[in-house]
């Protein structure tokens, strides 16, 4: 904790009542926490090449693990033609998600979330490099983070931002940056992919069979969802997906050595 005047203190240490958590990036095994005690997630991601479903998918399962509120945040809309398009392909990601496009430069435009960093409100930022994340924090509150252009050719921004760091906001809440996020791996997120794929849970037990694989099993509910266009083939594979990183994340290091011989 920075203790800003000399002779000052913290006086007591609050409990967590909310904590993101993500595995740590690359082959290490420990889990690393991003923030606690967030109210409100912004998942911050520009209309263009970045722009990507299932890593959203990723950021709201670590949202609604944690039980924190989930804003996906478009940004760069005024380099963008088709902003309506962005915007529906988040909206389908979960029910009664919140999808609020924005170009981080006016301050006209970032009005909407500007009723969400209200006094004693906690928001956390998450997103790629370049997405315009330092431009965000620049105009909701005092602080003067650098900013860098993103490539054109590949979308691909560069880390300016290398620490966690908080921001008071002009509204009296309080904005926590975080870096770049190049590779999200979720620590235990059972519940949190569960909410984030109703539209998939809402099926499981309800086949024929109780240990049905959804492969070639009569009676197979996921099956029959696919086949009459209830269920998404794209969000059954990325259920799929991150249901077997968690499995994976369960079996004891032997164990996995000894399943690659």
């Amino acid at each position: 904790m920075l203790i800003p005047n000399e002779g000052e203190r913290p006086l007591r240490i609050l409990d967590r009542e909310t904590v993101l958590i993500r595995k740590a990036a690359g082959k290490r095994t420990h889990d690393q926490i991003i923030a606690a005690n967030v109210d409100t997630l912004f998942i911050v991601t520009s209309c263009d090449q970045d722009f990507n479903v299932s890593r959203i998918e990723r950021y709201l399962a670590l949202a609604n693990e944690a039980k924190i509120q989930p804003v996906i945040v478009l940004t760069k809309i005024d380099l963008s033609d088709d902003v309506d398009t962005f915007k529906q392909s988040a909206m389908v990601l979960q029910n009664n998600l919140r999808v609020e496009g924005v170009n981080a430069k006016e301050n006209a435009s970032l009005a909407s979330l500007r009723t969400l960093c209200t006094e004693g409100h906690t928001i956390a930022l998450v997103g790629s490099s370049g997405v315009g994340k330092s431009t965000l924090i620049n105009s909701l509150t005092d602080a003067d983070q650098e900013t860098a252009d993103v490539s054109f050719e590949d979308g691909k921004g560069q880390h300016t931002t290398t620490s966690r760091s908080l921001h008071l906001l002009h509204d009296g809440g309080i904005l926590i940056d975080t870096p770049g996020i190049r590779e999200l791996q979720l620590s235990d997120c059972d519940s949190g992919i569960d909410d984030t794929f109703e539209d998939v849970s809402q099926f499981l037990g309800c086949c024929k069979f109780s240990n049905c694989q959804h492969q070639t099993e009569k009676g197979c509910a996921i099956k029959d969802a696919l086949e009459s266009g209830e269920l998404d083939l794209r969000r059954w594979e990325s259920f799929q997906k991150l249901q077997n990183e968690q499995k994976q994340r369960d079996i004891p290091k032997y164990e996995k050595g000894r399943s690659r011989k």
